[in-house]
Parts: structure tokens; sequence; C-alpha cells
């Protein structure tokens, strides 16, 4: 991947180099940046320093009009870099359009020892050629976009982050601080990443995979207090009962009132919403705990395992056991 090998340092240094671009996302470069920055004031040898690059040098514009300096033009970059991380942003295809963009990051993940990105940065790699045949994820909400544009890369919509090889992707804007700390972590063993990771008072390993946001933030969310207030309700209320007469009856509407209403907000039916929240329950408890089956049918009020297989079945193409052996986390 590199001539000059795992872990390639300047001055002693791991240099990460992040890449940036108009229109950034802020939170997928200063995650990151700080959990580097915080791995090194808490004793990473070799510690790490953290570079801003661009296309060309220069002030670069987040999203939210946060202005920072690039000071480094990827045109001219000609340094050892042990980590190349690429933020994403909604103007992720304007960028993917910037030539000198795309040449200058295939350029130097050429000499990188690993190349990662967050959220949507992982388009411009794929843009870049640098994911094809390789595992990726993006942001929940442009995987059926990513795997559609580039079929060559095989993406895995629901995981925080993948590792194929020397290439890191991870899901959407927080997420890049996951992929930051299990960096940290391959390089300079779990308990570091785990003292960052309380120093940030984040998770070491997040429970639960991008399903956990993406079900209930794949419905509009609606505009009724109290409709808000049953989404809570619901999620924390798995085991009661969610038909369509009993939600009805939670915010004081009929049945057929409540139906309309709910689907007009939200875009999609009390049922379908009420099956994605379990779902997405049943999947972080097979993830995170070691719970039987019946337990965990029982827990997210799908009533026996053999409901829970037949649902897994219709939505992963997988039963939950293959489903846990896959995703563990304990």
């Amino acid at each position: 991947m590199t001539p000059w090998g795992p872990g390639s340092r300047l001055d002693g240094m791991r240099v990460v180099l992040i890449v940036v671009f108009d229109g950034f996302q802020l939170t997928d470069l200063a995650g990151p940046a700080d959990v580097f920055s915080g791995a090194a004031v808490l004793g990473a040898t070799p510690g790490y320093r953290v570079e801003l690059a661009a296309a060309q040098a220069g002030p670069v514009r987040s999203s939210c009009g946060i202005e920072v300096t690039a000071t480094h033009g990827l045109d001219g970059w000609d340094e050892p870099v042990d980590t190349l991380l690429v933020v994403g942003g909604l103007s992720v295809f304007a960028a993917a359009d910037d030539t000198a963009l795309v040449d200058g990051l295939r350029r130097v993940a050429g000499a990188a020892t690993r190349v990662s990105s967050v959220c949507s940065g992982t388009f411009l790699l794929a843009k870049a050629g640098l994911l094809d045949g390789r595992r990726a994820t993006t942001h929940w909400a442009g995987g059926e976009l990513l795997a559609q544009q580039f079929p060559a890369v095989t993406t895995e919509p629901d995981r925080i982050y993948v590792r194929d090889g020397p290439m890191w992707t991870s899901a959407g804007v927080t997420a890049g601080i996951d992929l930051a700390l299990a960096i940290v972590a391959d390089d300079h063993g779990p308990d570091l990443a785990r003292e960052v990771a309380r120093w940030m008072v984040v998770y070491l390993h997040r429970p639960g995979g991008q399903s956990q946001f993406s079900a209930p933030l794949a419905a509009n969310p609606p505009k009724r207090d109290s409709l808000q207030a049953l989404q809570v309700w619901m999620e924390e209320n798995l085991e009661s009962d969610l038909s369509l007469p009993a939600l009805a009856a939670q915010v004081g509407m009929s049945t057929r009132h409540f139906s309309r209403v709910f689907a007009h907000e939200t875009g999609t039916t009390p049922a379908r919403y009420v099956e994605q929240v379990r779902i997405a329950a049943a999947r972080r408890m097979l993830e995170t705990t070691d719970q039987p089956m019946d337990r965990v049918a029982t827990a997210v009020g799908l009533g026996c395992p053999e409901t829970l297989y037949r649902i897994f079945h219709r939505h992963l193409g997988i039963p939950p056991g293959e489903y846990r052996a896959r995703f563990t986390k304990f």
C-alpha cells in the first residue's frame, strides 16, 4: 500500500491528513481530530500529528458556516501519511466532480498506510476507485445510492464502521469518532482507546449498528407533539400492545383518523413503523447481549423466537443466530 510501510511517521509522529472541501460537515473533521489529539495528550507513543488539506491550500467553509484553513493542497503533499481521512457533507457530490480533489486523493492514498472516510466521504473514495472490490459503509441515508453508483463496492449499510484491509469507512457524522477510536485501538491497544473515549464521554464500542438510528429516522419526523411523544413511548414500551387500536387510544384518536394522520406525517404506516422499531431493538440486543432468542423476542414485543426468525429473514435475509454471530460485540 505504501513505500514507507506500516506506521509511517514524520518527526516521530503518526501523520493524520484530514481532507476537507467546501460545504463539509464540521463534526466529521472535529470528532476524529479530537480523538487523535486526545490520544497524543494521554500518552500515545508515537503520538499523532493532525494536518488539514484540501484540493488547494487556503480557507474552506463548512456547511454550518465555520471556516477552517487547509494548510496543505493535495497537489503539493509529498510526505509520508499514516492515516488519510476524508470527511463528508451534503456537498460531497459537487466535490466529487472536482478532478483536482479526486486525483489528489488517489495520489496521496497510494502513499498512505491507512485510508479512511467519515459519512459521505466514502463517495469520494469510491469515485477515486479506492474502494473497488472492497466492503464499505456510509451514512445510512446514502447506502442505497452508494450501492447503485458504485457496484464494484460491497456496501454494508448498517455498520458503524467497516475495515477492509487498509481501507476504513464509517457511517454518518459522529461515527467518525467511533472510527478514530478504532484506529487508536489498532495502533496502541484498547486501553488507550478506552481512556480517550472516557475523557470524551463517548462509547468505545457503540451498541448496535446504524439501524438504531435509521429505523426511527427512516420515517419523517412528525410535527405533532402527540405523535412525537407516541414514538418515544413505543420505543420504551416494546413489550406492550402496539396494535393500531392501542396506539390510536394512546393519543386519543379514532383508529381511522390516527392511521391517516400517522401515515401523512411520517410517510409510513403505524404497523410498519412498529416493526422497524422492534427489529432495530432486536438487532441491538443480539449485538450487545447473550440473551437467548426467546428473551430477545419477548423483550422487543415479538412474542416468540419463530416470529423473530421470520422477521429477520424478511428484512435481512438471515436468521437471528447468524446475525448475532456476525455482529456480536461481546
